[in-house]
């Protein structure tokens, strides 16, 4: 399954990955070719599947730095996409409140999305606009269906650059076309700086989710040459890649680039306010050392010190700028540009177990539980925590006291944006017989 689901790091599965990522196979002459509208590349076969890593869909982003994406520059050679492309600067901080607890059983695992993840792959670069795609006929005129993930990693951090997101046996499964996408994180993609710099900086807060769309627009222009049927796409993505799909069903320049939209514990029913996202992203120019009057200069700093900025806030995501985000994504309710468009939406029983970590959390006692809670403030509001935990223990008699805290969190924190979203599309024509959820336990 292409998603991020729990996942322990063992050596054996490190080393194969360490291997098939060393054992790139090397341009041949029998290498599947395609043709896209910016020039040809080529990709490498395995068990049946031609694969394509690495293929440009934008322009390197340190030209348009807070700004839309450009497409990529076309090129006259074949290009050679067999391997990860570069991914999008990582975010450089966690908020406390969110901060994964320590894995106890697997301390040298990386933690992306909430998920332990094997190690990413490729370089840190704003030159991050590459995609991946994964197919069984090139040309054939099949018109497979078109499956494109979003990674996971809350807008903040993540990459599709891992083995563990291979497309090759969801594409001979599900006779589908797969695609992958890398696209800005953190502040590259989400610093909202319209209201500090004016026209320049129009696009700053939703950038991320404009090279979303540019990728759309890719898949549209380019995967009928591999086998795909671009009237037929379906987004999907977990977690952060969750929240960016149902952030797309209410972005009028994604309309009529995807058909179909899964997202599996990711949810985003409202955008950040501007002024909320003005006062971070003053934040940020105070810590660079940079004001109203040479904010330009934020163009041509190094990405590395702007990528140390972001400590300074605790959350990055699309902003409802009445722009390329023009509507919180569902509030007051479910946006009605995607109302034909089907939509599965999922959590997991136990959503928030993996977010906190590893045998501490089991050796909680009931006098423990109220506290850790605390720590999540934004999730309960006012909400009586000694009587939350009592309430779980009503219902649940025979729960320990980790089972409660787990409970609660996820019921704070994890279902209601699933919940609110369902129920807003349930009450909306089309919407309304269109719309699944599921519960996996």
């Amino acid at each position: 399954m292409l998603g991020e689901m729990p996942f322990q790091l063992t050596r054996r599965i490190f080393v194969g990955a360490a291997a098939a990522f060393a054992s790139r196979p090397a341009f041949a002459e029998n290498a599947p070719i395609a043709t896209t509208t910016l020039g040809k590349v080529s990709g490498y076969i395995q068990s049946g599947v031609q694969c394509f890593k690495g293929i440009p869909y934008g322009a390197d982003t340190a030209t348009t730095r807070f700004q839309s994406p450009k497409k990529a520059p076309a090129w006259s050679d074949i290009k050679e996409c067999i391997q990860w492309s570069t991914r999008s600067p990582q975010g450089n901080a966690t908020s406390a409140s969110m901060r994964p607890r320590p894995n106890t059983a697997n301390p040298t695992s990386r933690r992306a999305g909430g998920f332990r993840l094997p190690p990413d792959l490729g370089p840190e670069s704003e030159d991050c606009l590459h995609l991946n795609v994964w197919t069984t006929g090139l040309r054939d005129h099949r018109k497979r269906p078109v499956l494109c993930y979003f990674h996971g990693g809350a807008y903040n951090n993540g990459t599709v650059n891992s083995e563990l997101y291979d497309g090759v046996r969801l594409a001979q499964t599900g006779e589908v076309v797969v695609v992958t996408v890398n696209h800005r994180l953190n502040s590259f993609g989400y610093l909202y700086l319209a209201e500090l710099g004016g026209a320049p900086f129009a696009d700053s807060g939703n950038s991320g989710q404009l090279d979303l769309v540019l990728s759309l627009e890719w898949i549209r222009d380019n995967i009928a040459e591999f086998g795909g049927d671009p009237t037929r796409v379906l987004i999907f993505g977990q977690s952060g890649g969750g929240a960016k799909c149902a952030t797309l069903m209410a972005q009028p320049k994604a309309h009529n680039l995807f058909h179909r939209v899964v997202t599996m514990s990711g949810q985003q029913v409202v955008g950040v306010k501007t002024t909320v996202a003005t006062q971070r992203a003053e934040r940020v120019l105070a810590d660079l050392g940079l004001t109203r009057a040479n904010l330009n200069d934020i163009l041509i700093l190094p990405w590395q010190k702007i990528q140390q900025s972001t400590h300074l806030s605790d959350y990055y995501g699309p902003v409802t700028d009445g722009r390329s985000l023009p509507r919180d994504p569902f509030a007051p309710d479910a946006p009605a540009l995607s109302r034909s468009i089907p939509m599965i939406l999922g959590n997991v029983h136990d959503e928030s177990r993996a977010l906190v970590g590893g045998g501490d959390v089991m050796a909680l006692t009931w006098d423990q539980v109220a506290p850790e809670l605390a720590k999540s403030p934004q999730f309960f509001g006012t909400m009586p925590l000694i009587k939350v935990v009592a309430r779980y223990r009503e219902i649940y008699p025979d729960y320990q006291p980790w089972q409660v805290y787990v409970a609660a969190l996820t019921a704070f924190r994890a279902w209601p944006g699933q919940r609110i979203e369902a129920e807003r599309r349930a009450v909306q024509p089309l919407a309304k017989d269109r719309t699944w959820v599921y519960q996996m336990n």
